[in-house]
């Protein structure tokens, strides 16, 4: 029986504090200004990728979430998978340059790909899908080819399928640099702290919408740097001010600073997108209502207790620490039931899950300040949020074992849909 040459893993989300958002080379997937992302835990929301190298195979072939997708439509994954194979192609080269014999050097830079991914989340509805999935595609590719490149050099092959898929290669938080040359070389990320620096730090995320976003990323960033007035300005003077002030808050877990940063950096990135002509929406009505409840929990709590940010898409990110997190979720949970008469699957039904204790969700209002609160801001028609993830910062991408293949003996996909 030949060898099999396969790779699986799982890559996280990650969601910008400082946000990126404009290219100045679109092809090698530069960005305008530097950004800085928290990874999430990869128990909740992650792509899994197979890739198996054969020369059996007659083309290079992908599946998304069961379905089969055209390779070639998708020069960005073109990219990352070319960008991948050359660095084999040099490793190659160079064992047989420094003696090896040839016929222990597989030629995998030669043969064609299976490719089979899957989310446990929606695909493109604002939740960073490609992020995790061009992460956890690149990831694949260096352990399928061996290559020595360190994670900072393979989150530039990340980089050119997906900007924010360079910062889902890291756990913890995460900076990707801008750069400043032309051919991409200093444009990729750093861990800035590993994900036990602050423990304490925990994310919830409101689905407000699983639907695929009108405008996607790509094509709203292009329009946003051509006709808004107020980007220049975010990229000039803004954007460096604040990755320096974060970076120290996240050094220091100066939730405060973490807080006020996030939530103003998210304010203005979507600003910057309604000053975009013509103007570009992104957040929705439960969105907003999710802006006012986390300011008046703010108020209540007397400090900057909650912080929400929101990528393009509806769905919100609220960072809190833990011994805030409770009241938080109560009141979140409170104010947006679930639409229990649907057969919507909810990720975790107890969003309460992670705490050291299994209380029920929406079972009662702990704190006197938390009910009042609740009271004020009523409850919302069932549904309006579709789900609601209680997660906290994970790791990087994870190699899995063969077990945990998606690709069958014949290097099919096991779940491939009719």
């Amino acid at each position: 029986m030949s060898a099999k040459y396969e790779a699986t893993v799982t890559a996280p989300v990650n969601i910008a504090v400082i946000k990126y958002w404009g290219k100045r080379d679109s092809a090698l997937i530069l960005p305008t200004n530097s950004s800085l992302s928290v990874t999430l835990s990869q128990d909740h929301l992650s792509t899994r990728t197979t890739i198996r190298a054969s020369p059996d195979f007659g083309k290079d072939r992908l599946w998304l979430n069961g379905a089969e997708e055209d390779i070639a439509a998708s020069k960005r994954l073109i990219n990352s998978i070319t960008t991948a194979r050359n660095l084999r192609a040099a490793l190659e080269q160079k064992l047989l340059s420094e003696g090896a014999p040839a016929e222990t050097v597989v030629p995998l830079s030669k043969w064609s790909l299976h490719v089979c991914s899957e989310n446990n989340f929606p695909t493109a509805a604002g939740l960073a899908s490609s992020a995790s999935g061009y992460a956890a595609l690149v990831k694949a590719l260096g352990v399928l080819f061996d290559l020595p490149q360190s994670t900072s050099d393979l989150s530039r092959v990340a980089r050119v399928g997906s900007g924010s898929a360079c910062r889902s290669m890291f756990g913890g938080f995460v900076a990707w640099q801008a750069g400043v040359s032309d051919d991409g070389h200093d444009s990729f990320a750093v861990q800035v702290a590993d994900r036990q620096h602050w423990p304490e730090l925990q994310a919830l995320i409101l689905v407000a919408s699983d639907k695929k976003k009108a405008i996607s990323s790509t094509a709203g960033m292009q329009t946003t740097v051509e006709t808004s007035e107020l980007f220049a300005e975010r990229v000039r003077s803004v954007v460096p001010k604040r990755m320096e002030a974060m970076q120290r808050a996240i050094a220091e877990r100066d939730f405060g600073t973490f807080a006020e940063i996030t939530i103003r950096d998210s304010n203005q990135f979507h600003a910057v997108c309604l000053d975009t002509y013509p103007p570009i929406s992104y957040m929705n009505d439960i969105s907003r209502s999710i802006v006012s409840l986390v300011h008046a929990f703010n108020a209540a709590r007397g400090r900057v207790a909650a912080a929400y940010t929101y990528d393009a898409g509806p769905n919100a990110v609220i960072y809190a620490l833990k011994d805030d997190m409770r009241d938080l979720v109560e009141l979140v949970t409170y104010c947006f039931p679930r639409d229990d008469s649907t057969l919507l699957e909810a990720f975790y039904p107890n969003s309460f899950a992670i705490f050291d204790s299994a209380d029920q969700v929406g079972q009662r209002l702990t704190r006197p300040e938390v009910a009042q609160l609740a009271e004020t801001a009523g409850k919302f028609p069932p549904g309006s949020v579709r789900r609601i993830i209680h997660t906290e910062v994970g790791d990087g991408p994870r190699v899995l074992p063969d077990s945990e293949s998606l690709l069958n003996d014949a290097g099919m996909p096991k779940h491939a849909k009719e």
